[in-house]
């Protein structure tokens, strides 16, 4: 939970990191816990849109401004901006509402509720790859506090080029038994995770790999159900457009009973880097019609 500093201003402690840049699940998690510590009314989260503006340090702790946008009765709209060194890098809007009765459906998850059967999958293909275990990815991955049992290792921690429909589970390594604005955060923050993926995966490329520069530029969630993030959510994901160095991803958390509970939209930059821009630039201009 971020700190209090000042009236609207908290800061932000330095979190688990797999790498030099501030984890995007982690702005986004600790600008939601600013803006719900200026509820008192019982409103929770519903939504929120987040930009990630300049790339931040993971270590350096980040200042949140809160700036109360709107408040009636059920809703709330509060805008959070993030700042490291006075330089602003990340912005989000978040709306509060108080819970209330009305219509409902959701859609089926698209794979089984089958924890068992991940993991089990899991341990066979660690037993098929003896390396897995040190694998860059999985090694830095051991380091966040949330687990992930993916339902095709291969895709997730391997080299195989797959569709863009996939699923991760996911829970707290060790029970947060936190409040429900906690659990919010808890699940904005793994919604960053294993996200970003979806639309290089037809392409066999991989976040961190030579041949693509990859960053989130945007982030957004809608809040259908309190999460309990103790007990196994399955976050199901795909990309359904990539184009001009961007690619959409999208996904959907579902409780172990099979509720809907929240849903997650991103953008990504995913530019060609190396050979494989030269590639493409050479067969960009073999498609164009010579000029007289």
């Amino acid at each position: 939970m971020p700190e209090r500093t000042s009236d609207g201003v908290y800061l932000g402690k330095v979190g688990p990191s797999m790498g030099p840049r501030l984890f995007g699940g982690q702005a986004v998690a600790q600008a939601l816990l600013a803006a719900g510590e200026e509820e008192d009314t019982g409103r929770l989260p519903h939504s929120l849109h987040a930009y990630f503006l300049k790339a931040g340090s993971s270590e350096d702790p980040v200042e949140y401004r809160v700036t109360s946008l709107s408040a009636g009765r059920s809703f709330a709209t509060r805008r959070v901006e993030a700042f490291q060194d006075n330089t602003l890098i990340f912005s989000m809007i978040a709306s509060f509402q108080l819970e209330e009765m009305g219509f409902a459906h959701q859609v089926a998850p698209a794979f089984e509720l089958d924890i068992d059967a991940a993991r089990s999958a899991l341990d066979t293909w660690r037993e098929n790859n003896p390396k897995a275990n040190s694998a860059p990815i999985i090694e830095r991955l051991q380091k966040r506090p949330i687990e992930l049992v993916p339902l095709d290792p291969g895709a997730i921690f391997g080299s195989k080029i797959k569709a863009e429909h996939n699923g991760v589970w996911m829970r707290m390594r060790e029970p947060a038994h936190a409040s429900p604005i906690e659990q919010r955060g808890l699940l904005a923050y793994a919604s960053d995770m294993m996200l970003l993926r979806n639309a290089l995966l037809p392409h066999g490329v991989w976040p961190g790999s030579s041949t693509v520069q990859a960053a989130s530029l945007d982030h957004a969630i809608w809040f259908h159900e309190n999460p309990d993030f103790d007990r196994w959510h399955l976050f199901v994901t795909d990309s359904p457009w990539a184009g001009h160095a961007r690619g959409l991803n999208r996904g959907h958390f579902y409780d172990i009973d099979g509720r809907m509970v929240a849903s997650v939209t991103q953008e990504s930059l995913m530019r060609p880097q190396g050979e494989v821009r030269e590639r493409m630039l050479a067969a960009e201009g073999e498609r164009e019609t010579p000029q007289d």
